[in-house]
């Protein structure tokens, strides 16, 4: 798993979604630090907590991580 890239999309879907960082990790009731950690790429999320992400966000886990195939 890239968790240098999946964290920067959680970063990005968040901020889309109107959440602080800090609202954001109170909701998916985390640590703030990890859920930092988890941005920046340099811890790697759950199963879990992805789900947990995807869940609040309002999209799919694969979405998410990108692993949706885009078809031309």
């Amino acid at each position: 798993m890239d968790t240098e890239r999946i964290g920067k999309r959680i970063k990005a879907f968040r901020k889309l979604k109107g959440y602080t960082q800090i609202r954001f990790a109170k909701v998916l009731d985390v640590p703030l630090s990890v859920l930092g950690s988890v941005e920046r790429g340099t811890e790697e999320a759950s199963e879990a907590l992805l789900e947990n992400i995807a869940e609040t966000l309002a999209i799919s886990k694969e979405e998410l991580m990108d692993l949706t195939v885009k078809e031309d």
